[in-house]
């Protein structure tokens, strides 16, 4: 009986009652999460010589992890988890654009934490790995487990477009997903089928530059690199140098998805959204609350358990 009270009493005094709070508080560790999973599964992988974790497990681990994610904020904040898609969401009149600036700023903080926490996690294995080094550029680099860098062959032109087309899909296939006029999932799975997306993408579109279609999933934790000593050189910076293998590079996975989420939601409103017989009704579940956002947003959209 006292420790019901006690609950009670800790519940009043510690429950944040602000909406904009309560999203926020949400999404930041939704995000870290997400990243905490993804970059826990490129560090095993990197700092075990592929022994304990190769890319696919990685990728795996990724996918996983958003799934995980969407769960955690799905029904607070909508689990946007990446800029790109809270962008999509601004521009379908999903989400006020004055909080766009703001879930940006949240998930960027949740990447940047969450790349600290891999970093204490790994510590040891990534001091051992490089022999005490933290190097961004030769065959013991460790710094591409937590920001994604081109390829040796990749020029900067060709990385952008692959990060342009990568979101832009990943945008389509989440507004098909949750599309309660189109084929949509049976509703709770939403989660696992956005997962198998972001899975699917990966597995098919990884090998120029990793696959970020994330700017707070990249930039980030490329921060915190930046911050803990690894600096801004390119994991193969000391092979013979193309437009996209200096420091230019950074800016690639940050620009890139916000244009490829626009193309993205434009595409799937002009081929499909916009043609569904008015008779119909529907749409992704979810109202609206009193600032005007949607209610009906994951990290694609539509909370499934509003």
């Amino acid at each position: 009986m006292g420790s019901a009270s006690f609950s009670k009493r800790a519940q009043a005094l510690l429950r944040v009652r602000n909406q904009l709070l309560r999203e926020c508080l949400a999404e930041l560790l939704a995000v870290f999460v997400l990243i905490l999973i993804t970059l826990s599964g490129s560090a095993q992988m990197v700092t075990s010589s592929g022994t304990k974790g190769n890319i696919l497990t990685a990728y795996l681990a990724g996918a996983l992890a958003v799934m995980v994610a969407i769960h955690t904020a799905g029904g607070v904040s909508g689990a946007h988890l990446n800029p790109a898609f809270s962008l999509c969401m601004c521009l379908l009149g999903q989400l006020p654009l004055w909080k766009f600036p703001i879930f940006v700023a949240v998930q960027t903080l949740g990447s940047f934490i969450a790349a600290g926490a891999v970093y204490a996690l790994y510590y040891d294995a990534i001091q051992f790995y490089s022999n005490g080094t933290l190097a961004a550029s030769g065959p013991l680099e460790t710094a591409s487990i937590f920001a994604t860098y081109p390829a040796e062959y990749l020029s900067l032109s060709n990385g952008f477009l692959d990060q342009v087309m990568g979101t832009a899909l990943l945008i389509v296939g989440i507004l098909a997903i949750t599309d309660g006029r189109n084929k949509r999932v049976p509703e709770g799975l939403e989660p696992v089928a956005v997962a198998l997306l972001v899975f699917s993408i990966e597995v098919s579109m990884g090998s120029n530059c990793g696959c970020p279609m994330n700017p707070a999933r990249d930039f980030g934790p490329r921060l915190f690199t930046y911050v803990a000593g690894w600096g801004r050189g390119c994991p193969h910076a000391h092979a013979a140098p193309v437009p996209s293998r200096d420091n230019a590079w950074w800016w690639v996975p940050v620009v890139a998805p916000l244009l490829g989420a626009a193309v993205g939601t434009a595409l799937y409103q002009l081929l499909v959204a916009l043609h569904h017989p008015a008779e119909d009704g529907g749409g992704a579940r979810g109202g609206k609350r009193d600032d005007g956002s949607s209610t009906a947003i994951p990290l694609g959209a539509g909370p499934w358990d509003k």
